[in-house]
């Protein structure tokens, strides 16, 4: 260890490591700890995107509505439905299909349609 240089950048990487020792420690005492953030990061990447992409939606009506289509594909994820599908779906049926019952095409709600086999 006498033979590291403090400024090299392995002395560096102890250095950082020891001053954060105690928060090292609750990772290895505790199991159910990650040892890093990325998995939560890669979740919410989607939506610092979006966040970006909105600036450049042309207006605030715009942005709106894609904000929109992204929180029903975000809920379509949650549902584990595929927003493709559903999409399709939707938007041939939504012309004729019935105001009051408009919530039965939300994903949450959809049903796919299965493939019916003719005898």
């Amino acid at each position: 260890m006498e033979s590291i240089l403090p400024q090299s950048p392995i002395g560096k990487a102890i250095a950082y490591s020891l001053k954060r020792w105690d928060k090292l420690i609750r990772y290895i005492e505790h199991g159910d700890v990650e040892i890093d953030n990325n998995l939560i990061e890669n979740s919410i990447r989607p939506l610092a995107l979006g966040r970006k992409n909105y600036l450049f939606a042309g207006s605030q009506e715009s942005a709106q509505r894609v904000a929109m289509i992204y929180s029903s594909f975000a809920i379509c994820k949650l549902h584990k439905v595929n927003p493709y599908e559903w999409l399709h779906d939707i938007l041939l049926k939504i012309k004729d299909h019935p105001i009051n019952r408009i919530a039965e095409l939300l994903p949450q709600n959809w049903m796919p349609v299965q493939n019916m086999v003719l005898a």
